[in-house]
């Protein structure tokens, strides 16, 4: 599994390409803002994305999965259904925090814990990470040793939980016994800043 990191938007959002090497079908990850540079980065890499995942229901991650859905006409996979009410307050969210967005969605399919997405000889494991969102989901590939974890964790860093129906003890629970169980190795790419692995980061969230 190979994927290319694109910081999109005001805040700085990690948006990822993610695709197979022998079949060069992927993924667009949380397409937050600036289509045209998502577009742009899919012509160079020569990517032939099948499917738009997200792994939250924050504008920052999903504010232009609506456009990039209708351009494409990609199917929208995830959030976790748990997500439901951000992404239908997406204008809501977008005017108080002054980012632009391409309007509410639904997606084609909600992902649940233990859900597998293929993408052309590849095969990413779908895991539940309820606590910096109620829905949020993070995206694993055994093979490769790589998590793509959203806002659960940073580098050095864990995600905020002062947003609505965030949970933070949700948050430890899920890092602790969900994400640091895949083993130290792990690298892991998230929704802002550097990559970082699990064994760096293992003590952080204590």
């Amino acid at each position: 599994m190979k994927y290319e990191t694109l910081v999109v938007g005001a805040l700085a959002t990690n948006c990822y390409l993610v695709y197979c090497e022998e079949t060069r079908e992927g993924a667009v990850v949380d397409p937050g803002a600036e289509a045209e540079k998502i577009f742009m980065a899919i012509d160079r890499a020569g990517i032939q994305p099948v499917i738009l995942i997200n792994t939250h229901g924050h504008i920052d991650h999903i504010g232009y999965t609506a456009e990039l859905a209708a351009e494409t006409g990609l199917p929208v996979i995830g959030p976790h259904r748990d997500d439901r009410f951000l992404l239908e307050s997406l204008d809501e969210y977008g005017a108080m925090l002054g980012l632009p967005h391409s309007g509410p969605f639904e997606p084609d399919q909600w992902l649940d814990d233990g859900d597998q997405i293929s993408l052309g000889e590849q095969t990413l494991q779908v895991i539940h990470c309820p606590g910096h969102t109620p829905g949020h989901i993070i995206f694993y590939h055994a093979d490769s040793k790589l998590a793509i974890v959203g806002d659960v964790i940073f580098q050095h860093s864990i995600g905020r939980t002062d947003f609505p129906r965030s949970n933070h003890e949700d948050l430890l629970n899920s890092i602790k016994t969900k994400l640091l169980p895949l083993g130290d190795e792990i690298e892991f790419i998230p929704g802002h800043g550097p990559n970082s692995s699990f064994g760096e980061d293992e003590h952080d969230p204590a």
